[in-house]
């Protein structure tokens, strides 16, 4: 599976013009299924979405999950839509291949599988419909975009640890806007 997650203030997804799913501020999640993936891929990424410390603590820092982000009383949110387009083969001619997506029969059992896994740990999950042609809006918050692939998951890590291989004192900075 292949998920791209954007923090967002808020995100929606419209199917000829009528409303699906809203959400405020949480994660909109566009989630691929490959054609090995089952549920065991499904609970890695949920278990991995749920923990992702992506959400600001009071000190502005990415270090808080989206659960543990939420006020007392708060149920945090994601807008999940199916996107078999993340795995499109660009290797061979310019029209993209999707022989790695899930076929639909199969795809469809694990996108719901998905969603109601994540509903039982206590997402408030919003969604489009399963292979229409959705209209999908969004105001990412950051900018923060992750993508996660459940085959990097179960691969070893590399060695060097996980600074993205940067030294002490390249932390970079905000830089103005023009």
């Amino acid at each position: 599976m292949k998920a791209v997650i954007q923090r967002v203030t808020e995100a929606s997804v419209t199917v000829d013009a009528r409303l699906c799913g809203r959400i405020g501020r949480g994660f909109a999640v566009l989630l691929g299924i490959n054609r090995t993936d089952t549920e065991a891929e499904a609970r890695l990424l949920i278990k991995k979405l749920v923990a992702l410390r992506i959400c600001d603590d009071a000190n502005g820092v990415m270090n808080l999950s989206l659960p543990d982000s939420c006020a007392a009383g708060e149920t945090p949110e994601m807008l999940i839509v199916s996107q078999f387009t993340l795995y499109a083969d660009t290797r061979r001619g310019n029209r993209p291949s999707y022989i790695e997506a899930a076929p639909p029969e199969q795809a469809r059992p694990l996108y719901e599988f998905f969603v109601a896994e994540l509903r039982r740990a206590g997402i408030r999950v919003e969604t489009g419909i399963f292979q229409a042609d959705m209209k999908v809006a969004l105001v990412n918050d950051g900018p923060v975009t992750i993508i996660i692939d459940t085959d990097a998951l179960k691969a070893p890590r590399h060695a060097g640890g996980s600074n993205g291989g940067r030294t002490s004192g390249d932390e970079g900075g905000a830089l103005p806007c023009l």
